[in-house]
């Protein structure tokens, strides 16, 4: 499961349309496109409503914020890069990161395993078999500009690996948690009902 920011339908078009032309890479399906905030390899099942429940308080304790992609990298490096990505505008990393360490605390207190690596916010678009130079492609990404959009709630997903097309990942959103509408404690709800 993974905690993610899901991109407007426009933004999404309007990049699928920038990528569909060029040819010789990789690009991951824009059905999947997101910007994930917590990773978590495994999830207790009996604790899987506390996790949302957790999950909701943290996303309801963040304050809506706007966010533009843009600014292209690689992992592990440009000189040899197996991953191509779009960054985050420079006035949207504090309060991402905010979210994501809400997130990865909410997941962890539920007994969830979040992944420990540092937080880098990004659009995945490319996944490589084996690694090349992209200087070329970074350079070609950073060609596009996209209007900001409003970040008002994050989805928790259930991936299924080799589920989807093409044996890719099937995602499936469990919960749509809002921004800005903290609901009660963790614990409140469920002792009140």
């Amino acid at each position: 499961m993974f905690v993610a920011v899901a991109l407007p339908e426009a933004v999404r078009e309007d990049l699928a349309a920038f990528l569909e032309p060029r040819e010789g890479m990789p690009w991951v399906d824009p059905a999947q496109w997101h910007l994930t905030l917590a990773f978590m390899a495994s999830v207790p099942p009996s604790r899987a409503d506390e996790l949302v429940e957790r999950l909701a308080h943290a996303a309801g304790r963040a304050a809506p914020f706007a966010l533009s992609l843009g600014g292209a990298g690689a992992f592990p490096h440009a000189g040899r890069a197996s991953v191509l990505w779009l960054g985050v505008d420079d006035a949207a990393q504090d309060p991402l990161a905010r979210l994501a360490r809400g997130c990865r605390a909410a997941a962890s207190v539920s007994g969830a395993s979040p992944d420990g690596r540092a937080f880098v916010p990004h659009l995945t678009l490319a996944r490589l078999r084996r690694p090349v130079e992209a200087t070329r492609w970074l350079r070609v990404l950073d060609a596009w500009q996209a209007d900001p959009f409003v970040v008002d709630e994050v989805e928790l997903v259930a991936s299924f690996l080799g589920e989807g097309a093409k044996g890719r990942p099937r995602h499936e959103v469990v919960a749509t948690l809002p921004l800005g509408a903290d609901p009660l404690p963790p614990g409140e709800a469920l002792r009140e009902g």
